[in-house]
């Protein structure tokens, strides 16, 4: 909740003349959460409101407390029907005006700040293509166009994949529930080629790919240096961004979190308190060359992990 307030800041402060609406997703209590899960805190319901931001609840029906990031799936089902959305993980910054980004709302795409997570190939199992194929031929897909030609086979960037750190479409409620179609039937029903696969955490980004290449999306419709570029940073981590993030996403950062009235919320946030208006981020930020970074980012945790300032 303090993520999704920084971001709601971060908008308003970067773009104050967006016209678009703003909404929080909120999961309601029911029988897939053991507590409550509403924001509850009234400085920061009030701090909202002052950013004209709504909550928008929403009912968990299959995820939950269980597998946490499906609830990004279940909420697009409450946006409204046949508007053109833009979907953000609340740990982004907006660092430049989002109304510049010309979205072609028709042809979807995601976010290619990503490794190659999945799948985890094993010796003697299936392949990439083998894999990849029987979830596309699961929901009667063409196959061979989603491929990128100019990566080599077997590698993982020759197969659509994305983090699920944003996309859009030009009606939430078609894409979400194709897009909880899709998991559902990964999740409970996988290919053979795929049985033996771990899709927690996954599921979302092992779904997401097909679901935008059944839109008539592609791997990229927007311009380079946009979104995951100079109009948005998806950090993950405070640490993360302290370590690998660019001048100018920091500056926005200790730019949107100064007011008073912001600061009083996020100080309540551990890992904000500590690294933003406390000097442990400068700390981790000296400790890392951004133009010579460790290549994985397992590699960049575990020096941050040692030094004793991994916080979240």
């Amino acid at each position: 909740m303090y993520e999704a307030l920084l971001f709601a800041a971060s908008l308003r402060a970067m773009d104050p003349g967006f016209k678009g609406k703003l909404f929080i997703a909120e999961p309601q209590p029911g029988e897939k959460w053991a507590d409550d899960p509403r924001m509850k805190q009234a400085d920061l319901l009030d701090a909202f409101k002052r950013l004209d931001a709504e909550i928008l609840p929403f009912e968990s029906r299959h995820f939950g407390q269980i597998y946490p990031y499906g609830n990004k799936i279940e909420a697009l089902l409450a946006l409204p029907e046949g508007e053109p959305f833009v979907f953000f993980d609340s740990d982004t910054l907006i660092t430049g005006p989002l109304s510049s980004v010309p979205f072609d709302f028709s042809r979807p795409c995601a976010s290619l700040k990503v490794e190659g997570t999945w799948p985890q190939i094993e010796l003697y199992g299936p392949g990439y293509t083998e894999i990849w194929k029987s979830l596309y031929d699961l929901f009667e897909l063409d196959f061979e166009s989603s491929l990128d030609l100019d990566q080599p086979d077997e590698y993982w960037k020759r197969y659509l994949y994305f983090n699920a750190g944003f996309f859009f479409y030009e009606c939430p409620r078609k894409f979400g529930q194709r897009f909880l179609d899709y998991a559902l039937e990964i999740r409970d029903n996988p290919p053979e080629a795929a049985s033996l696969q771990v899709f927690d955490p996954w599921l979302d980004q092992v779904a997401l790919p097909l679901v935008i290449h059944s839109f008539g999306g592609a791997r990229r419709t927007l311009p380079e240096d946009t979104l995951d570029g100079a109009i948005s940073c998806h950090y993950r981590t405070f640490p993360l961004l302290f370590a690998r993030e660019d001048d100018r996403v920091v500056e926005v950062l200790r730019e949107v979190t100064h007011p008073n009235w912001i600061k009083k919320v996020l100080k309540e946030y551990e890992p904000i308190k500590r690294l933003v208006y406390q000097p442990k981020g400068e700390k981790i930020r000296a400790m890392f060359d951004r133009e010579n970074l460790p290549r994985r980012e397992q590699m960049i945790r575990n020096q941050i992990k040692k030094a004793g300032l991994w916080m979240r």
